[in-house]
């Protein structure tokens, strides 16, 4: 499919909103159950122009928010067994194209996690636009993906007694995105 209609789609330039968007992850613990974290949007923007299917989105995700409602671990994950964000601060997506698949959307990029860049698609799923009360007009989305962390560096892990591994490979990461179409 070269073209798609998105009822209210409008095109422009879109700006995250942040304080309406979350970046959230989970990933298997002990092989028995999931750890689930957070991170801080740093920027988003979208570039759309008429046909939706040609639009651009560059993101960044602060790695040093991370949050998983334990500091210890939220350490352990800032350093360098992990993220080391003391040299890899953020995380960056960078699209390099978006496709309609079986009535699905989808949006592919590159993902660029401890400096290693590897391609990856978030399957796309729009919530609608809207004006809100003071004018600005608004766009809701969610898109998820799974990643393998150990492709991108993300490679510490520890035996369990019992068998298995502490931290699992797959890594879900879930996007709820809101966006203001700027004005011109």
């Amino acid at each position: 499919m070269t073209t798609i209609d998105i009822p209210g789609y409008r095109a422009g330039t879109w700006v995250l909103d942040p304080s309406h968007s979350e970046v959230t992850f989970s990933v298997r613990h002990m092989m028995i159950s999931k750890v689930r974290g957070t991170f801080g949007v740093k920027s988003a923007t979208l570039i759309a122009p008429e046909n939706p299917l040609d639009a651009r989105v560059e993101a960044s995700v602060d790695v040093t928010s991370i949050d998983t409602k334990d500091e210890g671990r939220d350490q352990h994950l800032r350093s360098g067994d992990f993220f080391d964000t003391e040299n890899f601060p953020t995380m960056e997506f960078v699209s390099t194209g978006a496709r309609a698949e079986n009535g699905e959307l989808f949006v592919d990029g590159d993902l660029t996690i401890r400096g290693i860049t590897k391609p990856v698609s978030f399957e796309l799923d729009f919530g609608g636009f809207g004006s809100d009360p003071w004018g600005n007009y608004k766009a809701g989305a969610s898109a998820k993906t799974v990643i393998n962390r150990e492709d991108f560096g993300l490679t510490w892990n520890a035996a369990l007694e019992t068998g298995g591994v502490l931290v699992g490979k797959d890594v879900t990461i879930s996007l709820d995105l809101q966006g203001a179409l700027q004005q011109d």
